[in-house]
């Protein structure tokens, strides 16, 4: 009997990458997709608590959230599409046009989708492809390698078990690369992303000023762990797989807190 596999994505439910993850999927496990209905990139683990939310059908077991974000999809679907006797046996979110490395893991919705899974206790696996800023580059290089990843990685969960405890996901990272170009797969941890400032400031046809963020250079800091960082991996040529858990405590400065009280 096959199993469920519950997806949601932050770029909408008519994204390309999406439909490049479902047809990857579709020979291994049922799907139920629960995506939203406008892009919500960046959006956080927010929940939409201050207006109602509709499931609009798609397609068969293919809903759109009524601008929900991909925490909303994910809540909702496992309460209202599931019950406590019938959950997907593994949330993915993605995949995702664009990198979500480092820092960024706390903005995307593409990551909080997956931390919501975990939250409510289903395995969970958050899938980008990296790209340049303008993700002009999709267009060449496709989203054969993400899916041949995220089909290898699902069957070898699928086949055995999910590779971490429970409040723990996996965040992927895919190469802008060929699947014959790839070297394979690498463990990493979370870089630290290079930030700067691009917000530009324009005028509108009554002259009054308004401001639009933009996307910053894919730049991060050099490494001084041991460990290879998401970054090094993907410049690289690697597939990055990066465990991510919730607990954000900063254990190493407990101690230290303690003494400045």
């Amino acid at each position: 009997m096959k199993k469920t596999i519950l997806i949601t994505n932050d770029d909408g439910y008519d994204s390309p990458a999406l439909i490049a993850l479902i047809e990857a999927l579709r020979p291994v496990a049922n799907l139920t997709i629960v995506a939203p209905t406008l892009e919500k990139s960046a959006c956080g683990h927010s929940l939409t608590l201050t207006k109602p939310l509709r499931f609009i059908s798609v397609d068969d077991d293919f809903y759109k959230l009524d601008d929900g974000t991909p925490s909303d999809c994910i809540f909702l679907a496992l309460h209202k599409l599931f019950d406590d006797d019938h959950q997907p046996d593994l949330i993915i979110s993605g995949i995702n046009k664009g990198a979500n490395m480092g820092e960024d893991i706390t903005y995307s919705g593409t990551a909080s989708a997956a931390m919501e899974g975990v939250l409510q206790g289903i395995p969970s696996i958050a899938v980008s492809q990296v790209c340049t800023s303008n993700c002009h580059d999709i267009a060449d290089i496709g989203y054969e390698l993400a899916q041949n990843t995220i089909r290898d990685i699902v069957e070898k969960i699928l086949g055995g078990s999910f590779p971490l405890p429970p409040r723990k996901f996996l965040n992927i990272n895919i190469p802008p690369i060929r699947p014959e170009e790839c070297k394979g797969y690498r463990v990493t941890r979370a870089g630290n992303r290079g930030y700067g400032n691009d917000a530009q400031v324009h005028r509108n046809p009554r002259g009054n000023e308004y401001y639009w963020i933009g996307l910053p250079r894919l730049d991060w800091h050099p490494n001084t762990h041991e460990i290879a960082t998401d970054f090094e991996a993907v410049s690289e040529g690697f597939v990055s797989i990066t465990p991510v858990h919730l607990d954000m405590t900063s254990y190493d400065d407990i101690e230290r807190m303690e003494q400045w009280l």
